[in-house]
């Protein structure tokens, strides 16, 4: 059995970020996108936006998807508790990808068949409220001057890790 990853995209601001993390959950064969909180999401069916912000959005969503956003599959909700429990019901292990005093060091960790990694918010990252939910949190370590990466950049690397390395 191949191992089973989710994300959980929570208050994500940029568009381009979704785009591109749906098509990195893609290119590895990720189980599901969840896009979470006021993450900006494609277009869905019986999508209850106006349809001239859905179709703008999703048409930003587009441009760095390229097809994704139809391939991979996603859904949205907002309330980002929900899924968790649903996810720990099924037998996920839950991990925030967020430096903490207590972050195992992605380069050490060896995932369950079964493991769910929520990404934050570009800047603050993951608010302390869905910290609390998580099982563990990881961390990717930093060799140069800046603090951290981009969200879609650290997800791409703590996907790959988990989904074909670990």
């Amino acid at each position: 059995m191949s191992r089973q990853i989710i994300v959980i995209a929570h208050n994500m601001r940029s568009t381009h970020n979704v785009g591109s993390l749906l098509r990195t959950a893609d290119g590895l064969g990720i189980t599901e996108v969840f896009l979470t909180g006021y993450t900006p999401y494609p277009l869905a069916p019986d999508d209850k936006r106006l349809p001239h912000e859905a179709n703008k959005i999703h048409k930003q969503i587009s441009k760095t998807a390229l097809g994704a956003e139809t391939s991979q599959v996603w859904q949205h909700t907002e309330d980002v508790t929900e899924i968790v429990k649903q996810l720990r019901a099924a037998g996920y292990t839950i991990a925030g990808l967020e430096q903490t005093p207590v972050a195992v060091s992605l380069p050490d960790y060896t995932p369950p068949d079964k493991l769910a990694i929520i990404l934050g918010e570009e800047v603050a990252g993951i608010p302390a409220g869905v910290l609390a939910l998580t099982d563990l949190q990881l961390v990717i370590p930093m060799s140069g001057q800046k603090e951290s990466f981009n969200v879609v950049q650290a997800a791409a690397m703590a996907l790959y890790h988990c989904k074909i390395l670990g």
